[in-house]
């Protein structure tokens, strides 16, 4: 399965016309990874609409914003994006906003393969993610990430989420 994985797999700048299925693979990317952290009565509300709404105006940023889907037999199945810091006291000019995938392809390389999208190499950027969450953690490690010791806590979907930040 992997190795057809890797074949079908394409990874692209995100283009506007895709806006409605990655709201569909955010939303559900949302309900796997954030299931075990946040309510599922937080987690029903998620409006794949209001996600596609939020990437339509995503998709159409300026050049120093990295958007990227990955397809696999022409389905968005994950995406990624880097950009200018949001924070204030930011360790570093560009922050790895995001990375989801589907369940289903994590262990495929397509993670890796987003990453590489957004992500030059040797880049010195930071990113924040949920505290408890393992896999991601060991990802970033793999890519010259350390945490740094700050922590915020973020509003989310009505609830809080603890976020630790990683830099390289």
């Amino acid at each position: 399965m992997e190795a057809e994985t890797q074949t079908d797999t394409v990874v692209r700048p995100v283009r506007d016309v895709d806006a409605e299925a990655l709201g569909r693979v955010h939303a559900t990317a949302w309900h796997e990874t954030y299931d075990h952290l946040i309510s599922k009565a937080a987690l029903e509300a998620v409006s794949p609409k209001r996600l596609a709404e939020l990437w339509t105006h995503w998709a159409v940023q300026g050049p120093e914003f990295k958007m990227f889907a990955a397809l696999v037999g022409g389905e968005i199945v994950g995406f990624a994006g880097s950009g200018p810091a949001r924070d204030k006291d930011a360790p570093r000019f560009r922050e790895l906003y995001f990375i989801y995938l589907l369940d289903a392809h994590h262990g495929t390389g397509i993670g890796q393969k987003l990453f590489d999208a957004v992500v030059e190499d040797g880049e010195e950027l930071y990113l924040w993610v949920a505290d408890d969450n393992p896999r991601a953690h060991r990802f970033y490690a793999r890519n010259g990430f350390a945490l740094d010791g700050a922590t915020h806590t973020e509003p989310f979907l009505g609830e809080t989420l603890t976020e630790v930040r990683f830099v390289r």
